[in-house]
């Protein structure tokens, strides 16, 4: 057990620390605030720099698509106006268990506001028990559970796809999480290919559609827009790290805002229900995504300041673009801070430990009737499950 009375003892500089962090914070909010401002004036100038010297920099950096001084408010929603969402859970594989296998299961939600037409909620398991597909991973030098991580975005992806039909009403795709898939610009091919190939294609039937889809990341760490204003204070002439900061191992010279977020910077800039410019991301899995490129925004929500992600054919359309702001926005505001329907299909998907026992003795019973008697968990996992106590 947790022994709260040692951990309470440990606890007396935490309050002290975290009021130092919200104060140097607040400090750079301040520089970066006057930065912002500066470069506000000169945005042609630094697109330049940036579009010039993209391939130089050691970060990487969002490009705004409107001046940096435009803040858009949210209009009201209008009924009736659908939503449909998708989140997964998993039982990840362990060789301490009976069998070597896994679980996804994904949530799905979709619900109309405004007619009488019911809503549907429910979950979708999918059981992997195929050597080939639980051993390819490695061949690939990832290990089992990167690979069921990935397999479980691909699966939210396509249970969104699944839940579109042709709207009668104006319908939002949302989704927990980044549409940018930071890591996967380093799998081998093969792989990006499998994971990533489906998922656009599920994206194209929505854009058919024009159902516009949101990825929705509360509490976001990204840095993306922040780093534009570290060109604004490069010490050199142009931004090229690769020449001028090789040296530099611990901080580069225009890493004055760390550790700064963009949620910050843009939560001094927005009032509730306004959200900020939108700004194209240049991360390298993108190259890979073809007329899907993304593009974010920030959303002041009232109780926090969340990152949208949108891909492109919803960043060029006017109407798709507020259409997705709009229901995003009182979906928020139905949920009391987060999006009721991300809401039930988390609370569909997630595999809470009695599920996980049930799963295990379900399969345990189908083993035995298959003529495997000798059928238990490791000694190991076995004894953790009980206190000799």
């Amino acid at each position: 057990m947790l022994d709260l009375t040692k951990v309470a003892m440990q606890m007396g500089q935490v309050g002290q620390v975290i009021r130092q962090g919200a104060i140097a914070c607040q400090q750079k909010q301040a520089q970066a605030l006057d930065i912002f401002t500066a470069m506000a004036g000169q945005l042609d100038h630094y697109r330049h720099l940036l579009a010039t010297w993209r391939e130089h920099l050691a970060f990487a950096v969002a490009e705004p698509s409107e001046p940096l001084t435009t803040v858009h408010t949210v209009s009201p929603a209008t009924l009736p106006y659908g939503v449909i969402a998708a989140d997964g859970s998993q039982i990840a594989p362990s060789h301490h268990e009976i069998a070597y296998c896994y679980l996804i299961n994904i949530g799905r939600v979709a619900i109309t506001y405004g007619s009488q037409r019911r809503p549907q909620l429910d979950s979708l398991p999918q059981l992997i028990y195929d050597p080939a597909e639980l051993g390819r991973s490695r061949s690939w030098g990832m290990t089992t559970e990167d690979w069921l991580r990935y397999r479980r975005t691909q699966a939210e992806m396509l249970a969104l796809a699944e839940l579109a039909t042709d709207p009668e009403t104006p319908t939002l795709a949302l989704v927990d999480g980044s549409l940018i898939f930071w890591y996967w610009s380093t799998l081998a091919p093969a792989a990006r290919d499998i994971l990533l190939a489906p998922i656009l294609e599920a994206w194209q039937q929505l854009r058919e559609r024009r159902i516009p889809l949101v990825g929705y990341i509360s509490a976001s760490r990204s840095h993306e827009t922040l780093n534009f204003l570290r060109l604004g204070v490069c010490p050199y002439p142009e931004p090229n790290c690769a020449e001028h900061c090789t040296n530099q191992r611990e901080r580069l010279p225009c890493q004055t805002f760390d550790p700064l977020r963009d949620t910050l910077l843009w939560h001094a800039r927005l009032a509730p229900q306004q959200y900020s410019p939108l700004w194209r991301s240049y991360s390298p899995i993108l190259e890979h995504y073809g007329d899907h490129a993304i593009y974010c925004c920030y959303l002041h929500a009232g109780s926090e300041v969340v990152r949208l992600e949108v891909p492109q054919w919803v960043a060029k359309d006017s109407d798709l673009l507020e259409q997705a702001i709009r229901l995003t926005a009182s979906q928020i505001e139905k949920g009391h801070g987060y999006p009721v329907a991300l809401a039930e299909a988390h609370n569909l998907a997630v595999v809470r430990s009695s599920d996980r026992q049930r799963f295990f003795a379900l399969l345990e019973r189908e083993l035995i009737k298959a003529g495997q008697w000798h059928v238990a968990p490791s000694p190991k996992e076995q004894r953790k499950r009980q206190s000799i106590v």
